[in-house]
C-alpha cells in the first residue's frame, strides 16, 4: 500500500520552460548555455550547483567568468528562474488533497539554491505561502548532494521516509528517473511535462 508520494519539482510541481532559461542565461552573455543546459540534469558548472559540489557564491563566481564581467546575485537568480514558466493551482491543490487523504507528499526535485531561494518563500503560490506549506519534507539535490537518477537519492528517501520501495510512489517527466526509481521496487507513474496528473495518480492510488 503506498503511503508516502515523491514528487518531482520542474515540470510535475511548476510548470519550466526550457527555452526561456536558454533565452536568461543568453540576455546575460553566458556563452554555449546549451550546452549544460538540460530539461531534467544539468551538466557543467550550472550541474555542480545543483549536485551541491559548488554554493551559490560560487555559481556567481563562475558565472562572472564565463560573461567577463561581475554577475550579481540577482543576475544569477534570473538566469535560474528562467526555467520557472508558472505555478499551476491545480497543482497545489491536488497536493493538499492528497495530504488530506493521510498521505506524506515529499519533493524530490534536482535544483539549486537561486530557485529554491523564491520557492521557499511567501512569493511561491502568489497568496502567502511557500513551498514548505504544501509538502511534509523536501529532498533538494544541492542539499542531499546527489541527483536524480542516481539510485542513492532514491534511498535515502525510502530511508528517510522509512517506508519499503512499494509503499513509495514516484511522479516525475523524466523517464529515465522514472526508470530507475522502478529498478529499486518503487511505484512509479511519468508524467507529461507540466500535464495535469492528479485523475492518473488518484486511478493508480485506487488499485
Amino acid at each position: 500500500m503506498i503511503k508516502t508520494i515523491a514528487l518531482d519539482f520542474g515540470g510535475v510541481v511548476v510548470a519550466i520552460s526550457f527555452e526561456k532559461a536558454v533565452r536568461h542565461f543568453e540576455e546575460l552573455g553566458v556563452p554555449n548555455v546549451r550546452n549544460f543546459l538540460n530539461p531534467f540534469q544539468q551538466g557543467g558548472f550550472f550541474g555542480d550547483l545543483e549536485g551541491g559540489r559548488i554554493d551559490a557564491e560560487e555559481f556567481r563566481e563562475e558565472m562572472s567568468r564565463q560573461t567577463g564581467r561581475e554577475m550579481s546575485w540577482d543576475e544569477c537568480s534570473y538566469a535560474c528562474m528562467g526555467f520557472i514558466d508558472s505555478v499551476p493551482q491545480r497543482n497545489l491543490d491536488a497536493i493538499l488533497a492528497l495530504r488530506q487523504a493521510g498521505y506524506r507528499v515529499v519533493l524530490l526535485s534536482n535544483t539549486n539554491p537561486y530557485v529554491m531561494k523564491w520557492a521557499r518563500s511567501s512569493a511561491f503560490d502568489g497568496n502567502g505561502h511557500s513551498l514548505d506549506y504544501y509538502f511534509d519534507a523536501c529532498y533538494l539535490s544541492y542539499v542531499c548532494k546527489m541527483m536524480k537518477p542516481d539510485p542513492e537519492f532514491f534511498r535515502l528517501v525510502l530511508a528517510q521516509e522509512k517506508v519499503q520501495p512499494e509503499e513509495l510512489c514516484f511522479l516525475d517527466d523524466g523517464p529515465r528517473n522514472i526508470e530507475v526509481a522502478q529498478s529499486l521496487g518503487i511505484q512509479t507513474l511519468l508524467v507529461e511535462n507540466n500535464g495535469e496528473w492528479s485523475q492518473a495518480l488518484a486511478e493508480k492510488l485506487k488499485a
